[in-house]
């Protein structure tokens, strides 16, 4: 019966395959729960990071007098 989802393959360094074993064991959970949930979290910085800098430039290029009021927005 094939997976019902997608594969991937990832070599890792003896070092690296040990620690993420570890926490694998010290969370009772499988190499591959582990694996996953540390690309979640991997993937969920990378787009704090990306919002971050999005927040900055626009608060860069933020022009107070061109902005509308409250009341202007909400009559």
């Amino acid at each position: 019966m094939p997976a019902k989802n997608p594969r991937i393959n990832v070599v890792l360094e003896p070092a690296l395959y040990r620690k993420v074993q570890l926490l694998a064991q010290r969370d009772g959970v499988s190499l591959s729960s582990k694996v996953r949930g540390l690309v979640i979290e991997a993937l969920e910085i990378q787009e704090d990071v990306y919002l971050a800098q999005f927040a900055e430039e626009r608060e860069a290029s933020w022009d107070s007098s061109s902005a509308l009021a409250h009341e202007e927005v909400w009559p």
